[in-house]
């Protein structure tokens, strides 16, 4: 008797095997509810932090510059950690973080797949962009002076990383997740990525105007001695 038996999960493209493969037990909500919960109340702890522990006055755009990079600190050494650790385990595991990368797995299946790519990428991510950049919030509540080289080098970073991201999905044809699914598409793969687009884009621009200034102060105080000099 013929049977029109599919895929038993809900990646793509649809004829992968995935013999391991554990449906989550949580609920899309209960994941992104959890997801987003612990941001926010990193984002209100640094927020808090940045107004009393910074040794200088901090303005508003500098305060939430702060939250986003301990929020960044946050996803690639404990989120991104994980799945370097086990993302040869993901499929079959039940732990929190395990269900979090199975579910946006349903955008880009490379997760789930060992892709090399995004192996090696996260790698990188998690080892260096995860400490350094709760070293930039360091270093701008201590006042230290490499704090604008290490926003430049997180931020660059990051969007190096994630424009190679986005043009190896392009180039393999976006078969890694169904295209233009409002959630798993557009929310998953597009909009949460495209964060890591934007904002270090902008905080290059603010690294280089602040690297540029101190620059040109230092060469003025070097004209200035010369003249006296003469």
């Amino acid at each position: 008797m013929a049977t029109n038996a599919g895929p038993l999960h809900p990646y793509w493209p649809r004829h992968l095997r995935l013999d391991n493969y554990v449906p989550n037990d949580l609920p899309t909500w209960h994941i992104l509810a959890g997801l987003f919960s612990i941001s926010g109340v990193i984002v209100v702890t640094t927020w808090l932090l940045s107004g009393r522990a910074a040794v200088v006055p901090l303005g508003t755009w500098r305060r939430l510059s702060l939250c986003w990079f301990a929020v960044c600190a946050f996803i690639h050494l404990v989120i991104e950690g994980w799945f370097v650790l086990y993302h040869e385990v993901l499929l079959g595991d039940q732990v929190f973080l395990s269900q979090l990368w199975k579910e946006y797995s349903k955008g880009d299946s490379r997760y789930i797949i060992n892709d090399n790519f995004t192996i090696c990428m996260e790698t990188i991510t998690a080892c260096l962009w995860g400490p350094l950049s709760l070293w930039v919030v360091i270093a701008f509540l201590r006042q230290q002076p490499l704090r604008f080289v290490l926003q430049f080098l997180v931020s660059v970073g990051q969007l190096y990383g994630d424009v190679l991201y986005f043009l190896t999905e392009y180039r393999d044809g976006f078969q890694h997740g169904e295209f233009g699914h409002p959630l798993y598409f557009w929310f998953y793969f597009v909009f949460m990525n495209a964060l890591w687009l934007v904002l270090p884009a902008i905080f290059v621009l603010d690294s280089l105007k602040q690297l540029a200034r101190a620059q040109r102060t230092l060469d003025s105080k070097g004209t200035k001695a010369k003249s006296k000099q003469n």
